[in-house]
């Protein structure tokens, strides 16, 4: 499977433990799925995700800029230009979510299988995704199944038994 990794993948794999509950857990689910399963899969990311991740804490930063060092790197095409633009006139995302609105174009223009995030209020949202699809369609793309890396882990394991 042909994956887009979005910032908040290398941002949970090396965060330092959270005292709420499930956001420790997500900690958790996502190096499992980072461990154990990351290398059956083709993983890629973009620019926009090593802006984001290289802010912050420093020593935090430089760790997931390293952990992401490998990973192939998408182009911002025209076509994944004009698709953020059309996401954000939409008003499906408000404009201010310019780069969710472009992790969404880039993995749906280069033809991911698999869009994962952390992100539920913008990108993982099931409610968003239903618009998204259509966006995608009047485009001409398909955009990619979007899901959280606990839903990795549910299809490697099923596939498992």
């Amino acid at each position: 499977m042909r994956i887009y990794l979005e910032s908040t993948i290398p941002s949970y794999v090396v965060a330092r433990p959270a005292r709420d509950l499930l956001q420790a857990a997500r900690q958790q689910l996502t190096r499992d799925w980072w461990d154990m399963q990351r290398e059956q899969q083709e993983l890629f990311t973009s620019q926009v995700v090593l802006d984001e991740i290289g802010g912050g804490d420093a020593e935090m930063a430089r760790q997931r800029l390293e952990l992401m060092a490998q990973i192939k790197l998408l182009e911002l095409t025209d076509d994944a230009n004009a698709l953020t633009k059309d996401i954000l006139r939409s008003g499906v995302l408000p404009a201010d979510a310019d780069r969710d609105a472009a992790h969404i174009a880039l993995a749906t223009v280069h033809e991911m299988d698999i869009l994962s995030s952390w992100n539920c209020r913008h990108i993982a949202n099931a409610f968003i995704q239903a618009k998204l699809r259509k966006l995608a369609d009047a485009a001409g793309f398909t955009l990619p199944v979007i899901c959280t890396p606990e839903e990795l882990l549910q299809k490697e394991n099923e596939q498992n038994d």
